[in-house]
Parts: structure tokens; sequence; C-alpha cells
């Protein structure tokens, strides 16, 4: 049997815990998956393969390092198996007196089903336990459907600024890519108390629809 249509549709809270969800309409049959977010460690990065080249994982390596002196944190949100499905960073030297998130990535089979914002409101608490209030991120100019996201998730844009990194060719090579970014920030003093632990809930479902015989 085969599937021809597949749509996601999440509903996320705030927190650390995710359950996602599978199901056929036509047997209406569920997996349910348990996830969570820990920190991203060195022994994870030989399974992040799927967030970049080797030079991207190279540069989350040296991300890995500057965390043992406080300047980063970098958080996984991992399956029960314990392999990462999103990874995303923050870096606290950008500005002293906020947290910038970067380098976010999602499993590509798994976007669009709500672990960008567990993961991005994972990294806020983590901000916000430091005892700061911004947040700020920059999304290239090209890429509507991130900004639209961070939108949803209460972020504004205040300005425009170039970028540069080094990118890996499909040969090996590497190259110096340059673009534009729009700047983003949230202020954390906005955000909603919350009681409990610091664990939540997400359903994410995946639906499939058979083609007919």
């Amino acid at each position: 049997m085969g599937v021809d249509e597949m749509h996601c549709r999440a509903v996320t809270e705030v927190g650390m815990l995710t359950t996602v969800t599978t199901a056929h309409d036509s047997t209406d049959a569920a997996v349910v998956v348990p996830v969570r977010v820990r920190d991203l460690l060195p022994r994870d990065l030989p399974a992040c393969t799927w967030s970049g080249s080797a030079t991207h994982l190279r540069h989350v390596e040296r991300a890995l390092a500057r965390r043992a002196i406080g300047e980063v944190d970098y958080l996984a949100v991992c399956t029960p198996v314990d392999l990462p499905v999103a990874i995303g960073g923050i870096d606290y030297r950008t500005r002293r007196d906020a947290g910038t998130l970067w380098q976010l990535a999602v499993h590509p089979a798994l976007r669009s089903c709500g672990l960008g914002t567990l993961l991005v409101r994972a990294a806020e608490r983590r901000i916000s336990e430091r005892g700061l209030h911004i947040v700020e991120l920059a999304v290239e100019e090209d890429n509507p459907r991130a900004r639209a996201l961070y939108e949803r998730l209460g972020y504004a844009a205040y300005g425009r600024a170039p970028d540069a990194w080094d990118e890996e060719g499909p040969d090996g090579s590497t190259r110096r890519y340059e673009t534009i970014c729009v700047l983003m920030r949230r202020d954390l003093r906005m955000l909603a108390p919350t009681t409990g632990p610091a664990w939540a809930r997400s359903s994410v479902r995946t639906t499939g629809t058979e083609p007919r015989r």
C-alpha cells in the first residue's frame, strides 16, 4: 500500500515534552512517540547529518566547545531512542543583555509538525533562566516561511543586516555565502507565567490517504 498525500497538524504548548502522533485516516491507526528536549552533546553529531554539511557540523562542534565556558547553550529535541530530530543554539556573546538563537534546524521529514516551535520555546526558557528577557534571531529575507513562524511565536522585525558564513558544495569545496537577514526580537517579559514541571505536550498528527484502487 502507498500514501499519496501527507498532512501535518500541530498544537503546541510551551515546554519540553512533545507527543508525535502518526495516523492513517483510512484505518484510524495511530503511533504515539514521545520526544524530549535536552542539551546537544558531541556524541550526537554523527546522528545530525540531516542538519547540514560536514562544514556545518564542524561549526556546531565548535559551538559545543564554547558551552563549557558559558557562552553558548545548544539544545536537541530527541526521540525515545535519544536521536536528535531538531537542534538549535543560543549565543550569549552577541549581546550581553540577550540570548541570540542561531543554527536552528528540524529534520526534513518532520518539518511543519511543531518541533521547531517546541525547540524555540525551550530555548526561550533557557534564556529566561539566565535572567535575560530579550531573545533575538536573524532570518534570511528570502525565507518567508521561517519568518512567518517566528512572527507567530511573537517575534517582530526591527532591522536588516548583511550576514555571511561558509557553505560546503556537493563536491566538498567551501565557499563564502553572503546574504541579507531580517533581524527579529522578542521580549520574554510578555510570556504568560506557567506552572508545573519543565514538560509540556504538543500533539502532532501526520495523516495519510491511500490511493484509490
